[in-house]
């Protein structure tokens, strides 16, 4: 048996004995074509050759359940030459954008702060403790990571981004818990009505979808009865007639759709099918939040803002600002 025909049995083997069992045959043809996709991508040889370089430590801990995802420790067995490939081959991965990691001592400082996302919401959810979750749109899968640190059972993170896949990799090379998934997949390419997780987290999703209500219906279908959504997405201040669409660009993003109020927000869950909804926090963004770094150089949300007034975008809307609330199917 070859390595990737080894691969494709582990994941059928995963997909059968797990809550997604009824779905397996079509998730594995779903899977096996977008692994077959990510494989055509321009830089793929590339991240491939730099998780290659990673230097192999199998007997390491890791800590889930920290700020940073802790993988080894600096004095474990690794010299200045492999220290010096080790960071080497993260760096092969930039941009980090979900974070922070922190891989024997080399300490990755993404964009965003996600620790603080989740320090947010962790104490507001229902316990994580054996339950099926799916973390859609999930980055470099630190949040996922952080699900499986709060007990989750089996954790599916899905983004169509495949240098987040790899970053994922790099993880995984290590911790090597297949109860944690990363498919190179949207929301839009899973099968309809799977009823089959008991949490399912969208963060950071919402605004960008060009029909949120359609974006809430799958999310209630994806959900088994009686589970849990966990949404955080950007509003705005306002009653419950109040959206932003914006006339282009939102903080300089192409795709950002709509802004709802909270209430609207309310609305639209409530019309999907939801209940018992819950806001949990209400944040505005900030530059400490989310920032350039080593890590990931580009413009961050410092160049978003009005210099002038940072209240505002660069386009004049109202600066971001986040809230984050749970219902149940």
């Amino acid at each position: 048996m070859s390595r990737t025909d080894a691969i494709d049995q582990s994941l059928l083997d995963w997909l059968h004995h797990s809550s997604l069992a009824p779905h397996a045959e079509k998730l594995y043809k779903i899977m096996k074509e977008a692994n077959q996709t990510a494989e055509k991508h321009g830089d793929y040889p590339r991240w491939q050759r730099a998780l290659a370089q990673l230097p192999s430590e199998p007997f390491c801990s890791c800590t889930l359940n920290s700020s940073a995802i802790g993988i080894g420790h600096k004095n474990d067995h690794f010299d200045d030459k492999q220290h010096t490939q080790l960071n080497s081959a993260l760096k092969s991965l930039l941009p980090w954008r979900k974070g922070p990691f922190n891989f024997f001592g080399t300490y990755i400082d993404s964009e965003w702060r996600s620790d603080w996302k989740w320090d947010r919401l962790k104490d507001g959810i229902s316990p994580l403790q054996d339950r099926t979750v799916l973390d859609i749109g999930c980055g470099s899968g630190y949040h996922c990571w952080r699900m499986r640190g709060a007990g989750a059972k089996q954790v599916v993170g899905i983004d169509p981004t495949i240098l987040f896949l790899m970053q994922f990799r790099a993880a995984q090379h290590y911790i090597q818990d297949d109860a944690v998934q990363f498919w190179p997949i949207g929301v839009d390419e899973l099968p309809a009505n799977m009823s089959c997780f008991d949490t399912v987290f969208s963060m950071g999703i919402l605004y960008h979808r060009r029909s949120p209500i359609d974006h809430l219906l799958q999310l209630h279908q994806l959900l088994k009865q009686g589970g849990e959504l966990v949404l955080e997405t950007l509003i705005i201040q306002g009653d419950q007639q109040s959206c932003l669409m914006p006339s282009s660009r939102y903080a300089k993003m192409r795709n950002t759709w709509f802004l709802p109020s909270i209430d609207m927000l309310k609305i639209w869950l409530k019309r999907s099918g939801f209940k018992h909804i819950k806001i949990l926090d209400v944040t505005a963004t900030t530059p400490d939040e989310q920032r350039s770094t080593e890590w990931m150089q580009y413009e961050s949300l410092s160049d978003y803002l009005d210099p002038n007034d940072p209240s505002l975008t660069i386009e004049g809307y109202p600066a971001p600002l986040r809230a984050v609330l749970t219902a149940n199917k």
